[in-house]
């Protein structure tokens, strides 16, 4: 089995730190987190992160400042988390090479999902997934289903691939909205659509693998236990 991948939080509000490391852990990552960046180079070479979460005001170095040690010291993906929202500050951020950017307050499904998209489009996650008999290659874009390869379109390929990086946890439409498409305001119909068709596609291979909880979302797992 693949190592789960490294998210590195540095938060000095200790309930939103400790609240950020819990969801993430929930999430399947390894997690590590910190008050300030004054070890921030050690944590980089000590704990390996795929990703820092950054909170922008921080005592010392700022988010901005370390954004700076981040990049010019290691590979890792890079999530601002702010309660600025002027768009310079954002600016900045994003052009100082961060890969997406908070506003505080924020829903904790929301940044989640969001440094899943960002680890997955910086390949941080396995390419091969696989739950039960199904088998999802998210960079030759194959999917088989006990040995017989379905034919999906790259946005179900996505919304699948999302699916598995959570199977057997349930996701909300809006996780989804926010993992798949990168938004959090858009009908979440479009998410039953393609939904309902990647799971007709799944089902015409064997059983039951994508599961409607009511009221709360949609889980991939192998079983209904």
């Amino acid at each position: 089995m693949s190592e789960p991948a490294r998210v590195l939080v540095v938060e000095d509000a200790e309930t939103i730190r400790v609240a950020v490391l819990a969801a993430l852990a929930d999430a399947g990552y390894a997690v590590a987190g910190h008050a300030d960046g004054s070890t921030l180079e050690e944590e980089l070479l000590r704990f390996r992160p795929d990703l820092v979460v950054l909170d922008v005001m921080l005592p010392g170095r700022d988010g901005f400042a370390l954004l700076d040690v981040v990049r010019r010291r290691s590979e890792a993906g890079v999530v601002l988390l702010t309660a600025r929202d002027a768009v310079s500050d954002r600016l900045r951020g994003l052009h100082g090479g961060a890969d997406d950017y908070v506003v505080k307050p924020f829903e904790l499904e929301e940044l989640v999902a969001r440094i899943g998209a960002v680890l997955r489009r910086l390949r941080r996650v396995p390419s091969v997934v696989q739950v039960g008999d199904l088998v999802i290659d998210a960079d030759s874009g194959v999917v088989l289903r006990d040995s017989e390869q379905i034919e999906v379109t790259a946005t179900e390929l996505r919304l699948l691939g999302y699916l598995a990086a959570q199977r057997g946890r349930v996701v909300s439409k809006m996780q989804i909205l926010t993992g798949v498409w990168g938004y959090d305001d858009y009908d979440p119909n479009l998410v039953e659509v393609h939904v309902s068709a990647l799971r007709r596609k799944l089902e015409a291979h064997g059983p039951r693998l994508l599961h409607t909880v009511r009221g709360l979302g949609y889980v991939l797992r192998a079983d209904e236990s």
